[in-house]
């Protein structure tokens, strides 16, 4: 049973940068590709990166590419996501997942095990 715990969030002003982290315990971080979603108020979950299992590859969502970076660092077990450029419409709560058997990386029920998540506030 993996365990995974955001941090780095909170408050920003647009055009500024944060940082998340998540911290995995519980299993062999190496086996499981992981992935960034967020959800704003009123909205459905949606992906916004995702990487996969040597960190070699990765992929991400059309609103975020060019301004967010997503890495992993399998000797920590840690998933990062730099967030450059940030938007009011970024705002969001971000979770990061960790999927162990395959399937589409940006769907959210193909996710195993979810995060509590991060809040992200970007002010205009």
């Amino acid at each position: 049973q993996m365990q995974l715990v955001e941090s780095g969030g909170g408050l920003v002003q647009a055009g500024g940068s944060l940082r998340l982290s998540c911290a995995a315990s519980g299993g062999t971080f190496s086996r499981y590709r992981m992935g960034w979603f967020r959800q704003a108020p009123g909205k459905e979950r949606e992906f916004v990166a995702a990487i996969m299992r040597l960190g070699i590859s990765s992929f991400y969502a059309d609103s975020v590419k060019g301004r967010f970076t997503i890495s992993r660092d399998n000797a920590k077990n840690t998933l990062y996501l730099q967030m450059n450029s940030l938007k009011p419409e970024d705002t969001a709560i971000y979770y990061c997942a960790a999927n162990l058997a395959g399937g589409s990386y940006k769907t959210v029920n193909e996710y195993d095990y979810w995060g509590q998540g991060t809040q992200v506030t970007v002010s205009s």
